[in-house]
């Protein structure tokens, strides 16, 4: 079997992945929030390999990464709440979900059918060099099989597809460590409401500022209108217990700030939440290699990142449900 082949960030490589795209191939590429899953968003073979090698639902749409905002009008109807939010948020970890227009191109299994799409302009400078050598929309969910931990590194995507024969032949681009660690905010700004779809990598008061008021969605099994809606999502093997103020036999604590016992495994020893944020992914990807009966979470205040962070581990906690693709 043909491994995932990871590639530094040089100019052959990243000329290699163009190649890729073109070709209607997959390639793993770094953002500062999580590794993307990357395929030509105006090819209806490509967007689907994305689903068959994820195993994710096709009910389940896909965020659209582009390298400005000129090339993000020419897929989605803005308005003045996107003009706003693209010139405070953009580039970074910020995803709009806008009207598609009319002949933009791009695959309807893109949008899961819906007549919205979401799209963003990622940070990282790899993600920019990347989606500029390319010079077409790159449909991107997380780098991971649905459902799991999504990879911060591009290790994490090695491993994550260790195993898949349908990832065969794979290219990673490896741009470091995610920087942010969680996946974008995603706003719904397509009707007269700002919507909070998936809070992420901005804080909801960051957005209110630009906005005014968001008001919250809430989960969506069966015709979601963002990636991240899920019930059970970015979940561990293992199970995990919230709010965790002891250990009980057989747990790994996850700590956040002071823990009562001594761990190895601390998101934010001062109580950062940037920091925690950065960590989180990763350390549920150590403790469930780690293989314990259950993983402790201690509590994480609910207020700016924090609230991001505990809408990914509500979902990884959540217990696993038969999904249908109706």
């Amino acid at each position: 079997m043909t491994r995932p082949v990871i590639l530094s960030d040089d100019d052959n490589n990243l000329a290699r992945c163009a190649r890729a795209i073109s070709n209607g191939q997959l390639v793993a590429f770094p953002t500062e929030t999580v590794y993307g899953l990357g395929a030509d968003a105006t090819c209806d073979v490509a967007v689907s390999l994305i689903f068959e090698t994820k195993q994710r639902p096709r009910f389940n749409p896909l965020i659209v990464h582009v390298a400005d905002t000129a090339t993000a009008k020419k897929i989605v109807q803005f308005n003045s709440r996107a003009e706003a939010l693209a010139d405070a948020f953009w580039p970074g970890p910020l995803s709009l979900v806008l009207p598609r227009r009319r002949n933009c191109g791009l695959s309807l299994l893109v949008s899961a059918g819906l007549d919205s799409i979401a799209v963003r302009v990622p940070a990282h400078p790899l993600a920019q060099k990347f989606l500029t050598k390319v010079d077409r929309p790159i449909a991107a969910p997380s780098a991971n099989p649905s459902e799991e931990i999504s990879p911060t590194t591009a290790l994490h995507v090695f491993y994550s597809f260790l195993a898949d024969s349908s990832s065969d032949n794979l290219l990673v681009l490896d741009g470091g460590a995610c920087e942010v660690g969680l996946e974008s905010s995603v706003i719904d700004i397509s009707g007269e409401q700002t919507v909070l779809l998936r809070p992420g990598g901005i804080t909801d008061k960051a957005i209110e500022t630009v906005t005014g008021k968001l008001t919250v969605a809430k989960n969506d099994n069966r015709i979601p209108s963002s990636p991240g809606m899920l019930r059970r999502h970015y979940a561990p093997s293992t199970p995990l217990r919230l709010n965790a103020l002891s250990l009980k036999e057989g747990e790994i604590l996850l700590g956040f700030g002071p823990t009562p016992v001594n761990t190895q495994f601390n998101l934010s020893p001062s109580g950062n939440l940037v920091e925690a944020a950065a960590n989180l992914f990763a350390m549920l990807r150590a403790l469930d290699t780690a293989a314990p009966k259950c993983i402790a979470v201690m509590p994480i205040p609910l207020e700016g990142l924090g609230l991001a962070i505990n809408d990914r581990l509500r979902r990884a906690a959540a217990p696993q449900f038969e999904l249908t693709d109706t």
